[in-house]
């Protein structure tokens, strides 16, 4: 046998080489020091509509202690203030002038004798030279899914999306869409009756069991609650029995709250179940602020379209195991721009975003003091109000009208472009944005109208200059004084 070993030897040699050959290109093998990524984005949920946000109606128990488990952010804001731009702000990490999608198309919405201006055109969806927040975790070996709304773009899968369930553009499930047989895309229709909410949880729970053995991005963009305001018959009956509290008392916005908060918990048991709770960083918010009339966000003015804090202000928490202190809490101003710079610092992707306007949170998971930041908002475009109702916008007419805003300590300065009003609110102070204090403040408000105009020049945003010669002062005075007494 002595003879033979050296043969022996080289077979087994041999046989190694080519079992190293024939393995998976680095490229796509796991990474196991790298966390899985699971990004929930619910639509339209304010910022007070959760039990660990201080909702005394409805009732989110799996979110609860999920924010236990993790970081919840007090100061937390979206990229915009409705869904398209701010969908498309957190997948580019890139704010409303540098990808020019400034609303859900078309941007002069309202009647036209009463718009001032000619707005700002803007761009339905992401172009297809951004290199999107998917693609730069593919860059990084991630298998990538998204399950739910897409809205920036027709199809997820030239975006960075590997598998692809109920996205292309659509912004909403359409009349009666959240009971199957669906009107979204990219969906195989159910049992009749089954609701979407729990549908898409499922495509997300199979994704999961799937790729667990892989480093994956999973982003959960929820259709709910997005109107059609539609929950679960047993569910409605239940909050029907409940007192509401603080402006929220609809049975059925409550119930799909609830559905919401049910599948989160769903997602959540199944990642523990597959052994991959320890190794996945969790991330929870909505795209924007909550609809008024639907469910206050007392003390936060106005809402969903609003560039006051009911409109931009959101809930946000995140969890990450070994990384983040359980049942802690944050008051940085943060935003959704925050997330791909944050993720791609965790990536380390062989291919960079080079261009970013948020910061990484790293320092802020650690424990460590964040230096102030400003934040921009930049909104060249018209948003009409919310179904004929008041939401505590500047007036009846408009959730928004063209402006820009920036938040700059505990200050925020509104400036509106089509009479150069300017609004100065301490937010701590007034949190409900009531008292404007501009003139009092003349310097204060000069400092920050200064940065605002430098941070335009900086990003090319454009500014509507154009006069509308439709514009009717008389009509639109007559508008206003109708609706102000309905």
């Amino acid at each position: 046998m002595n003879h033979l070993r050296p043969f022996l030897t080289t077979v087994v040699l041999t046989i190694m080489c080519c079992l190293q050959s024939c393995k998976t290109p680095k490229e796509s093998l796991p990474n196991k020091a790298l966390p899985n990524i699971v990004l929930i984005n619910v639509d339209d949920l304010g910022w007070k509509d959760l039990g660990f946000m201080g909702s005394e109606y409805y009732e989110t128990p799996n979110l609860d202690t999920l924010a236990k488990e993790g970081m919840i952010f007090y100061n937390a804001y979206a990229g915009a203030a409705n869904c398209a731009p701010s969908r498309a702000c957190l997948l580019s990490g890139l704010n409303t002038p540098r990808h020019g999608v400034y609303t859900v198309s078309p941007s002069d919405r309202g009647n036209s004798k009463t718009r001032k201006l000619i707005p700002i055109q803007n761009t339905d969806h992401l172009n297809d030279t951004i290199y999107t927040l998917p693609q730069m975790l593919k860059s990084a070996g991630y298998i990538t899914g998204s399950f739910g709304k897409w809205h920036v773009g027709n199809d997820p899968r030239k975006q960075g999306i590997d598998v692809n369930v109920g996205g292309s553009s659509k912004g909403h499930p359409g009349k009666g869409g959240y009971f199957s047989p669906y009107k979204i895309d990219h969906i195989t229709n159910g049992p009749e009756g089954e609701y979407l909410t729990d549908r898409i949880t499922n495509e997300a729970i199979s994704f999961v069991e799937t790729y667990r053995d892989t480093t994956f991005f999973l982003y959960l963009p929820f259709y709910t609650v997005h109107t059609p305001i539609m929950g679960k018959e047993e569910l409605i009956d239940k909050f029907k029995t409940k007192k509401g509290s603080n402006g929220q008392d609809r049975p059925d916005y409550a119930a799909m709250v609830a559905s919401m908060d049910e599948n989160v918990g769903k997602l959540l048991t199944s990642l523990k179940a597959n052994g991959l709770e320890k190794n996945t960083l969790v991330i929870f918010t909505s795209d924007n602020g909550g609809i008024r009339s639907i469910s206050e966000q007392n003390p936060l003015r106005a809402g969903k379209g609003s560039y006051y804090e009911g409109g931009i202000r959101v809930p946000l928490l995140i969890k990450w195991p070994g990384k983040i202190k359980p049942n802690s809490s944050s008051n940085t101003r943060v935003s959704n721009l925050d997330f791909y710079p944050t993720l791609q610092n965790i990536a380390s992707p062989d291919k960079k975003a080079l261009l970013l306007d948020g910061i990484n949170l790293g320092p802020i998971f650690e424990g460590s003091s964040q230096a102030e930041r400003d934040l921009f908002f930049h909104f060249p475009i018209y948003l009409q109000e919310y179904q004929g109702l008041q939401d505590g916008s500047r007036d009846p007419l408009f959730r928004t009208r063209p402006g820009s805003v920036i938040i700059s300590g505990d200050w925020k300065l509104h400036e509106y472009f089509e009479d150069g009003a300017l609004e100065l609110y301490n937010l701590i102070s007034d949190p409900s944005e009531e008292n404007n204090v501009a003139e009092q403040n003349p310097e204060k408000t000069q400092e920050l109208l200064k940065k605002l105009m430098d941070w335009r020049k900086a990003t090319n945003a454009l500014v509507p200059s154009q006069k509308n010669k439709e514009y009717d002062a008389a009509f639109e005075q007559k508008m206003i004084q109708e609706k102000s007494v309905r």
